[in-house]
């Protein structure tokens, strides 16, 4: 009996604030290997086009050796993803159980996705060598669209969280639902387009940055060379349109997540020709030791220097995010996009003006950085997204600590997490590494124009 009644019991603060480190430790880690997911079989079925269309042996041995590195990251993908769908309901049933009817769909369509992933992934490995060369390039095609329609489908879900629509809230219960009214929100556009951007500059920064540092050990052998510069091309051309991307989310959030804008800018008084902030510590209700552009915000929002934009007095205290988590995340990100795209504009001159500059050892070090960078900018967007939604987790409707699991205990479940995914990164880096070190030697092309690398 006295188990019964500790299990009937509400869950601790210290449980609620588990389930929600465990849910971003989980997201954060998965969205990193599902950037990979979306971008890398785009980048390598192109360097195996081009190996076949040229002969260049060295654009195959690249592509030969990213498959390989995709199937290991599709592996531990799957992985944190099947985590991920159990903690939706484990954690969660607040939300799945009242509102799983609405957002069910998306979760459905992805599965499928998942699925087709898995298959041509499996056809595309297996095909090396086996299948004519043709047959295999057009085999990697699902592979390609099964990523980006799986991952448009988990960022419509979370971009319903911030505009719930598609049903009917009548006396607390949900009626009148419209499955593709809520996976089609006026958030799905700039969500999904913005993660999709973000996705290929991750993958191509992170896997230039890796022949970048080759390069600065003195292998510029044109397998090295092409290893950078194909996805670090790929990746420069993703930061401009990000930045465009960018600021349509954010003329999203300014007329839709009022709030949430005040938090990102550390915005307290509703005012009319609002400054952008700079930096700066939100301590008593105000932000200071920021640096302040009379205007710009207003102008940035709306179009309009003069334009009034809500600030955090416009709510009660218990309806605000955490000011300081997500400005400072939300400055972090912007910061490193604009790093980022100060880096492609310099490869874009060096390409046209000065191509001996490409082994530039200054050059080379701010490159491999953008790798880094790419994913602290992923982590600190979807760290702005998640938290500057707080307290609701379905916006305006359904606070977060009302649909958390009410069971005590969920502490235990963060520290399993935690040394599941302590594990899973260990293992993943160790196989990836020797993945890099094993390389294989290129033999000149067959006559069916498929090469026949020794893979160990």
């Amino acid at each position: 009996m006295e188990s019964l009644s500790i299990l009937a019991e509400a869950a601790t603060p210290g449980d609620f604030a588990a389930a929600r480190t465990q849910m971003a430790l989980s997201l954060g880690w998965h969205i990193i290997i599902a950037s990979f997911g979306v971008a890398m079989p785009a980048i390598t079925l192109f360097m195996e086009w081009r190996g076949h269309r040229t002969g260049d042996v060295a654009y195959r041995l690249l592509a030969r050796r990213w498959a390989r590195a995709m199937g290991v990251l599709f592996a531990v993908g799957a992985v944190s993803g099947t985590i991920l769908s159990f903690e939706m309901g484990l954690l969660w049933p607040g939300l799945m159980g009242t509102y799983g009817q609405v957002i069910g769909l998306p979760f459905t369509l992805e599965g499928f996705a998942f699925f087709v992933e898995a298959v041509f992934l499996g056809i595309y490995l297996y095909g090396w060598d086996r299948l004519p060369a043709r047959v295999h390039l057009w085999s990697a095609v699902p592979i390609l669209l099964a990523g980006i329609v799986g991952t448009f489908c988990v960022v419509s879900a979370n971009a319903w969280m911030n505009q719930p629509k598609g049903f009917d809230l009548v006396d607390g219960r949900i009626t009148g639902v419209d499955p593709l009214g809520a996976m089609f929100n006026r958030a799905t556009g700039p969500q999904s387009v913005h993660m999709l951007v973000a996705a290929f500059m991750v993958t191509g920064f992170c896997m230039a940055s890796v022949y970048a540092v080759g390069m600065l050990r003195g292998r510029t052998d044109r397998y090295h060379r092409l290893g950078f510069l194909v996805p670090f091309t790929v990746a420069a051309v993703m930061a401009p349109v990000q930045v465009g991307v960018g600021d349509w989310a954010a003329h999203y959030v300014a007329d839709n997540q009022p709030v949430k804008l005040a938090a990102m800018e550390g915005l307290y008084p509703t005012e009319r020709g609002a400054p952008l902030h700079l930096g700066g510590v939100a301590v008593d209700g105000e932000l200071r030791y920021a640096i302040e552009i009379p205007n710009a915000l207003s102008l940035l929002a709306h179009w309009d220097p003069d334009a009034e934009i809500t600030g955090l007095d416009a709510v009660p205290a218990d309806e605000r995010p955490p000011v300081n988590v997500v400005h400072a995340s939300f400055q972090l990100m912007v910061g490193a996009g604009f790093a980022m795209l100060g880096v492609a504009a310099a490869f874009a001159f060096i390409w046209k003006f000065r191509r001996r500059w490409l082994t530039n050892r200054w050059f080379l070090r701010a490159a491999a950085l953008c790798g880094p960078a790419a994913v602290l900018a992923l982590e600190a967007g979807w760290t702005t997204t998640e938290t500057g939604r707080q307290p609701w987790v379905v916006y305006g409707i359904l606070r977060t600590h009302d649909a958390v699991n009410t069971a005590p205990g969920l502490r235990t479940g963060l520290f399993v997490l935690l040394a599941v995914y302590t594990l899973l990164t260990v293992a993943t880096v160790y196989v990836l590494r020797r993945l890099a070190r094993d390389k294989p030697v290129p033999v000149a092309p067959q006559e069916s124009d498929v090469e026949t690398f020794p893979v160990p």
